[in-house]
């Protein structure tokens, strides 16, 4: 089996080659990392082989090796890796081809209904959002639950984003793509103390909207760590949701079917999410149980 350094010494310049264009386009440290160690992986089952070379069937074999040991969500991520890797040797003129892109996601995944707090579950959560820095933690929580952002954007999030004379928030989405956010008028008041409350940076130069307690950035893991806490803390009182998964990612979900939940548009949905494709939208129209028992008890079914 070939190690890291052998992966390393025999495809150079592809692996050198994926992680400029991979921050070229945007993508998150977390995610650089985690699909950098997918496609070693899939390097590593190429047998030396030139990656130009490999095909659908090596692709395929590949992933159904990481199926037996775990399911379909970690499939469609590596799928999603080497997708990204061949695309940025063909942006490189190292490949002429995408085999990647010959194989189908899992469906399993698509037609599972996303995890999501309701409406009310929404609002009380927000009261149990505490800590030293409480208007910080509660504007974060305010914008991936109530604008939809997500985890990374937050993070990436300067003070010359925010937009108070017009209430509205530059975003800078998922493929360095900038999309601007209306904001509710309480998100901007937030957004307004928790400028105040900020710690002076470290550093005179860092933009930063949220600054941890040393003066730098909040990393993407202390954001993660805010919102488990709190959902930690509103699981004890709230049984019913104790075996529900929740995190910063659940909050968008719980943007999303709020807004369907109200008949916003699909479409304007799409825009206020920073999707590519309004198939990625789509998933957040599921129906809900009291959507459901209200459809049935319009039935009238007569005596017999």
């Amino acid at each position: 089996m070939n190690t890291k350094y052998d992966i390393e010494d025999m495809y150079a310049e592809p692996i050198q080659a994926f992680q400029v264009w991979m921050k070229q386009s945007g993508y998150t440290e977390a995610t650089r990392k985690e699909y950098l160690r997918e496609v070693y992986d899939y390097l590593s089952s190429l047998d030396e082989a030139p990656v130009q070379q490999a095909g659908k069937l090596n692709v395929v074999s590949f992933l159904v090796s990481k199926q037996e040991k775990a399911g379909d969500r970690t499939r469609n991520r590596t799928l999603s890796a080497i997708r990204s890797f061949y695309a940025s040797l063909i942006d490189f003129e190292l490949a002429t081809r995408n085999p990647a892109m010959e194989v189908k996601k899992s469906k399993t995944e698509r037609n599972k209904n996303p995890v999501y707090l309701e409406e009310q579950d929404l609002q009380k959560v927000l009261h149990y959002v505490g800590g030293r820095f409480l208007e910080r933690n509660l504007a974060i929580f305010l914008l991936m639950g109530y604008c939809g952002l997500r985890v990374g954007e937050v993070h990436r999030m300067n003070i010359s984003h925010f937009k108070k004379e017009r209430g509205a928030l530059e975003v800078l989405g998922k493929g360095r793509k900038w999309n601007e956010i209306p904001l509710p008028a309480m998100v901007t008041e937030v957004l307004m103390r928790a400028a105040e409350e900020r710690i002076s940076p470290f550093s005179a130069k860092e933009e930063a909207f949220f600054v941890s307690q040393k003066g730098r950035r909040l990393s993407i893991r202390q954001i993660q760590k805010i919102a488990a806490q709190v959902f930690e803390a509103y699981k004890l009182d709230h049984p019913h949701l104790t075996d529900m998964k929740l995190s910063c990612h659940k909050l968008r979900h719980s943007f999303a079917t709020l807004l369907l939940n109200n008949n916003v548009d699909i479409r304007v949905v799409k825009e206020l999410m920073g999707h590519a494709s309004i198939e990625t939208t789509m998933i957040y129209t599921h129906i809900n149980d009291e959507q459901k028992r209200n459809a049935m008890s319009a039935i009238k079914v007569p005596k017999i």
